[in-house]
């Protein structure tokens, strides 16, 4: 189990350790993917049925680490250090569960210095295990998000929120229910691995650069 601090008990003045998943927040986050066939076309599509943008169009770059063993990996769980724009984020995912949408407990914090806290990571025998990039923007409704992404493979949409919420976003999209990811990222950039026979280690635009082969990844 892993803790978060360390308080002296006020009985025997000796130290009590207080789990993560009690004093971090969670949240459940439950979602889908969906290939983007026009970028524009969808973008109207959002306007159209009451979306705005809340946050523009900006770079993000992810690293995720793992303990030697991949010890996460197997057990199903993320640790995610993320840069968007200028902002930090360090994200814990659970081991999900199998369904139409794919839902995990999420438990998120900022970094201030994303920079080192990598070095600290690094110090405590974690390493880096999958690299990538895309540019994102947030669109939402009040009720839920939908954030599209350009990414190396090709152009992806989500849609986070309540699963009913989900769902009929879709269909006011006009996605159907066939056409849901639940793959990761890295799920899906081992994908494009296999089908493109790419020697890339990363999905970043400088590891991807054959756009032929991106395109006709998505099928």
């Amino acid at each position: 189990m892993t803790w978060s601090s360390c308080r002296p008990s006020l009985d025997d003045h000796r130290f009590t350790l207080t789990p993560v998943s009690a004093a971090m927040p969670q949240h459940k986050e439950i979602e889908i993917k969906f290939w983007i066939e026009n970028l524009k076309a969808l973008q109207r599509k959002l306007r159209a049925t009451g979306f705005r943008c809340v946050t523009p169009r900006r770079h993000e770059h992810n690293t995720l680490y793992d303990l030697p063993g991949q010890i996460l990996r197997k057990r199903g769980e993320l640790l995610r250090l993320r840069k968007y724009g200028k902002i930090w984020t360090l994200t814990h995912k659970a081991k999900g569960s199998a369904g139409p949408h794919k839902s995990r407990v999420e438990t998120e914090t900022p970094v201030a210095d994303g920079t080192a806290l990598a070095a600290i990571l690094a110090s405590l025998g974690f390493r880096s295990t999958f690299v990538y990039e895309k540019f994102r923007a947030e669109w939402s409704d009040g009720h839920g998000h939908v954030v599209l992404d350009q990414t190396p493979l090709g152009d992806i949409a989500e849609i986070e929120g309540p699963a009913t919420w989900i769902d009929a976003t879709a269909r006011r999209l006009g996605i159907d229910a066939s056409a849901y990811i639940t793959a990761t990222y890295a799920d899906l950039f081992m994908q494009w691995k296999r089908q493109t026979k790419s020697s890339a280690q990363e999905m970043t635009f400088t590891a991807i650069c054959n756009l032929p082969l991106r395109r006709s990844s998505k099928r």
